[in-house]
């Protein structure tokens, strides 16, 4: 009988962590498999140049600006209920997306995806520690939402190139609906809900501040025709946005994002660090596609297949990594790790200047294998080295800052090299964002030798914890 009894509360248990797991898939397929279709959609909808990152750049924005929102809320009125909400909008949004007849239409689709991904994912998230209260079970938990998370970031691509190719760029947001469905019916039969008796208090001010100084900065990159004076006030107004917004995080009684928490030398590397692999890998994979069709002439779905060259590391390559910032150290590690990421991305810019056919696509395979090997080495330790390095009493805002560097970076970087790319139909013409990349990667480098902790540092904290 207990036998029995074990046996039906581990299945429950595999069953609600999938449920979970199956929220964080649908986040980061989205985002990944619409990569490729972004030639697709340009041609279609009009979208000049640079501009094309802003169906990428729409949907990150609102992700960020209600992440500051989405964790008070869910934790007032309930975690389940704010999963529920968040996937409700998302679905809707998509739906949305798959029917935009217009440019304005499909980026404003976007914005409400982003907003019910922000809800899905941090209600999903909060729900694992009220499901598993044991450290143990918790820990299974959130590997296994990890593993199918790059699941998604190394499938997406290539499921989003053959959907894209098979039956239209519509498509793929069309394929959102049978998962939201799915959890619509799952989530309120297998979750239980769970809140947090008073919540934390709701931070307009910190949203707005937040949200105004990316958007901003991103307007201003993806204006490329606009005078330089007009960009420069964007990028001005921007950076005051972002100092009123730390200014006032910091003098708050209750921060919703404490800026303390990157107030030493290591967590300003760790800062550092999250920020460059989105200008040395992340932002690179969306401009990938554009630049496989144009340089190589390939079609979305062999450009789908192609980018498993650089998606596919992101399964196989993380538990070589764990071994080695072991043995290594952090400095050493983050070092290599970067340093790996620049050699890819340099060798992209080698493949984008090249004038002979066979040179370019065997440097652009090099390359996209080199950068996915480096990020899938970095990706994966960077959040635990956060909590490593941060005190335990702030395990919980260092993961609400790490997700919302990560988050803000991708935007940024996504239009910073976007604000580089003067045509996409010129093969030669991605060498400037992938030069960006590459010293954006350099800049991981350098900051990890001279932010993190000396190996013996690194490994003397490790033991301790």
């Amino acid at each position: 009988m207990h036998d029995r009894s074990t046996e039906v509360a581990r299945e429950r248990s595999n069953l609600t962590t999938f449920v979970l797991s199956l929220g964080a898939f649908l986040i980061l397929f989205d985002v990944t498999a619409v990569v490729v279709a972004m030639p697709g959609i340009a041609d279609d909808l009009g979208f000049a140049g640079a501009g094309t990152a802003w169906v990428i750049d729409a949907y990150s924005l609102a992700f960020t600006g209600a992440l500051l929102a989405s964790g008070a809320l869910a934790d007032r009125f309930g975690r389940r209920r704010a999963m529920l909400a968040g996937n409700i909008v998302f679905l809707l949004a998509s739906i949305g997306c798959g029917a935009a007849a217009s440019a304005p239409l499909l980026l404003t689709a976007r914005a409400l995806q982003g907003v019910g991904a922000a809800f899905l994912g941090t209600g999903a998230l909060a729900l694992v520690a009220g499901a598993f209260p044991h450290q143990r079970r918790r820990a299974q938990a959130f590997a296994t939402i990890g593993t199918i998370s790059g699941v998604a970031m190394a499938l997406g691509p290539t499921l989003g190139g053959l959907l894209a190719a098979w039956f239209g760029w519509r498509s793929i947001f069309y394929a959102n609906i049978p998962f939201c469905l799915t959890l619509a019916f799952a989530v309120p039969r297998v979750v239980a809900e769970t809140r947090e008796s008073g919540g934390r208090p709701l931070d307009p001010w910190g949203i707005v501040l937040l949200t105004l100084s990316l958007g901003l900065a991103i307007d201003a990159l993806l204006k490329p025709d606009a005078p330089s004076t007009v960009r420069a006030a964007g990028l001005i107004a921007s950076a005051a946005a972002a100092l009123a917004f730390v200014r006032q995080q910091w003098h708050s009684r209750n921060p919703v994002l404490d800026p303390r928490v990157f107030a030493t030398a290591p967590m300003i590397g760790v800062g550092a660090s999250l920020t460059s692999i989105q200008f040395g890998y992340w932002a690179v994979l969306v401009y990938l596609p554009l630049f496989l069709s144009a340089g190589l002439h390939v079609s979305m779905e062999v450009a789908g297949v192609a980018l498993l060259a650089a998606t596919l590391p992101m399964l196989l390559v993380p538990l070589l990594g764990g071994r080695l910032v072991t043995q290594w150290g952090w400095r050493r590690f983050f070092m290599v790790a970067f340093g790996t990421i620049a050699s890819g991305d340099l060798l992209l810019v080698i493949a984008a200047l090249s004038a002979d056919a066979t040179l370019r696509s065997i440097a652009t395979v090099a390359g996209m294998l080199t950068i996915g090997v480096g990020a899938a080495l970095a990706n994966p330790q960077l959040g635990s080295t956060a909590l490593a390095l941060a005190p335990p009493a702030q395990a919980g805002m260092t993961s609400a800052m790490t997700m919302i560097v990560r988050q803000a970076g991708f935007a940024i970087s996504i239009a910073a090299l976007g604000a580089t790319l003067r045509t996409t139909e010129v093969a030669s013409a991605y060498a400037a964002p992938f030069v960006l990349a590459t010293i954006g990667a350099v800049a991981g480098m350098i900051a990890a030798a001279a932010l993190y902790p000396a190996p013996e540092a690194g490994a003397s904290e490790r033991r301790e914890r």
